[in-house]
């Protein structure tokens, strides 16, 4: 918390920050849960799929098919890219859950130290006002007093 004292800045990009200090595996879970969850992925999946479906049911000959109906070698793929891709996408999320909890907490000193610059500032403020009413004041008893003779 020493950054909260005067005259030092603490605002930077957490984000940043915790990427450049990432190690390749958590990268690569990055990548991963952000190719796995994108609408390319989702349709070129499906295309794949369907490719796969129609060429075992409708084009190859019965006795040339690699995986005849109900796929089973594609339900074996699919069981192990799911075994697979499911506690890298995990990782990936447990990853942003940190992120998010240091840029919560970042947020929070930043904060902080606005509002402790906004409370000096404020008895700074109060300060010279009280000053300037005491120096009006003074003025206003200046003025009003009668004159002084002088001998």
């Amino acid at each position: 918390m020493e950054a909260i004292s005067p005259n030092i800045a603490i605002a930077r990009d957490i984000t940043a920050d915790m990427d450049r200090q990432a190690t390749f595996g958590a990268r690569m879970a990055d990548r991963v849960a952000q190719i796995g969850g994108s609408w390319s992925f989702v349709i070129g999946f499906g295309i794949v799929l369907v490719a796969w479906a129609a060429l075992n049911a409708l084009i190859l000959p019965l006795n040339g098919r690699f995986d005849p109906y109900p796929f089973i070698f594609l339900n074996l793929l699919l069981s192990m890219l799911a075994a697979i891709q499911a506690p890298i996408i995990m990782m990936s999320q447990n990853r942003q859950t940190v992120k998010d909890r240091a840029a919560s907490q970042h947020d929070y000193e930043v904060n902080l130290k606005a509002e402790l610059e906004i409370m000096t500032l404020t008895a700074k403020v109060d300060e010279l006002m009280r000053l300037n009413a005491e120096q009006f004041a003074q003025l206003q008893r200046q003025l009003t007093s009668p004159p002084r003779e002088s001998f």
